[in-house]
């Protein structure tokens, strides 16, 4: 109720009406684009080819396009490049320090680093788009001319670039991150369609109604549980001393520091999906190489023992990734020195070092919790789609990124109202 009440309350400012507009529109064209075929392809043998492979390398593609990339539209990249090429620029911002001055020169630095995201982009944009249209959708091409597939590879890297800079326009005059969103929609879209074959499914005898029924409690208890993840927090209590400035006596009151059990976001388990498509992405430029033949048997969940080998390193990389996400984003030691430097220290710890040793090793304990709960969505609904044979598309993995994109979307819906006051007081 309370996420409903925030959306009504924006919506009755204009400002903010105009935000929300304007992002629903964006998100309008995306889905309209989604839905635009890219030219020369037979669309019976392209239908024939994803109904032989509905799942495994196909399947993780389709889940951030919403269904562009199986009917092969001017977004089937989506947005993939782009989250693939912010992995790697994070990656390298750690190792190597020329790139780690830069994200800590501010503004400037953030502006250079978002070029550097969009050259390699674009770069990534143009090695899938040829290795899509020279490899794995060659035989579904209505001709064999070099020309066509030129125009369909600029077809496609257009496309993608097109998103970015979508996406970028929500983060400038909308609500919300433009990329979450994008992939939000693009998830959401498939939910009637899976709905759909699911019923169909369980009246032709295909599923049976008490797993679809166990399915869905499943999911609600997982949504009640995320937004309880998201919004929780381990609050440090931290004392001030007393000062006395002139005439006047400072400090002396409790308050605490608010952490976030789940710092990441849904971060992790779009990185670990994203990477996770990198050895498909390689594959589908040669679909008949030994080298497909070896990722759809072991990198894939149609596979033996592709299955649990992908189901085993989606969960180490969702590990890795929220520890990695949760160093980068908190810092300790500056929390504890801004403490000191106002006479302000938790009872029972040494101020300076102790201090930043004590939240150090708090973060970490909520970055196991954060993992083990984002890890344990992300595999359920996949094993017992495994085990049931259910075909819903909207499994852990999805229900993970939508909640929590709808959780930051609102929360920054909120920030945005209290900025607004916030400056009309000053006014």
């Amino acid at each position: 109720m309370g996420m409903i009440q925030t959306v009504v309350q924006a919506w009755k400012i204009p400002e903010m009406r105009k935000k929300m507009i304007f992002t629903i529109i964006v998100l309008i064209i995306f889905r309209i684009g989604s839905n635009i075929p890219v030219p020369y392809i037979n669309r019976e043998l392209l239908t024939s080819m994803f109904d032989a492979n509905t799942a495994g390398l196909f399947g993780l593609f389709d889940l951030f396009s919403g269904g562009s990339f199986s009917n092969f539209t001017i977004f089937a990249l989506s947005i993939t490049p782009y989250i693939t090429s912010s992995i790697i620029l994070q990656l390298l911002t750690i190792a190597i320090p020329a790139l780690e001055a830069l994200a800590k020169e501010g503004e400037e630095g953030r502006r250079k680093i978002a070029a550097l995201t969009r050259y390699i982009t674009v770069a990534l944009a143009i090695i899938q788009s040829i290795g899509y249209t020279f490899g794995l959708f060659r035989n579904v091409l209505t001709t064999d001319e070099v020309f066509v597939k030129i125009v369909i590879v600029l077809i496609l890297i257009a496309g993608t670039t097109f998103l970015m800079w979508l996406g970028e326009k929500i983060d400038e005059k909308g609500v919300g991150n433009g990329i979450s969103l994008l992939i939000f929609a693009g998830i959401v879209s498939r939910v009637p369609t899976s709905f759909r074959k699911t019923i169909t499914g369980a009246i032709a005898g295909t599923y049976s109604w008490i797993s679809i029924i166990l399915f869905c409690v499943f999911a609600i208890l997982v949504t009640a549980g995320i937004v309880l993840v998201q919004e929780g927090t381990r609050k440090i209590p931290v004392q001030y001393a007393k000062r006395v400035v002139g005439r006047k006596m400072y400090g002396g009151q409790s308050t605490n520091i608010p952490i976030k059990v789940n710092q990441a976001g849904v971060i992790p388990v779009i990185f670990a999906v994203s990477l996770l498509q990198l050895p498909a992405t390689i594959a589908y430029m040669a679909p008949n190489g030994g080298f497909a033949k070896f990722v759809q048997k072991y990198l894939s969940t149609a596979g033996n023992p592709g299955f649990w080998i992908y189901f085993v390193l989606d969960m180490l990389l969702i590990f890795g990734f929220t520890y990695f996400y949760g160093s980068i984003s908190f810092n300790p030691q500056e929390i504890a020195e801004n403490m000191k430097n106002n006479g302000g220290f938790i009872p029972g710890i040494r101020p300076g070092r102790n201090t930043a040793e004590y939240i150090h090793k708090t973060a970490l304990r909520l970055d196991l919790v954060s993992a083990l709960f984002l890890a344990i969505v992300a595999a359920i609904p996949t094993l017992l789609q495994h085990w049931t044979a259910l075909a819903i598309g909207f499994g852990g993995t999805s229900l993970i990124i939508a909640v929590g994109v709808a959780l930051d979307t609102v929360r920054a819906l909120e920030t945005q109202m209290q900025m607004r006051n916030y400056q009309g007081f000053l006014k």
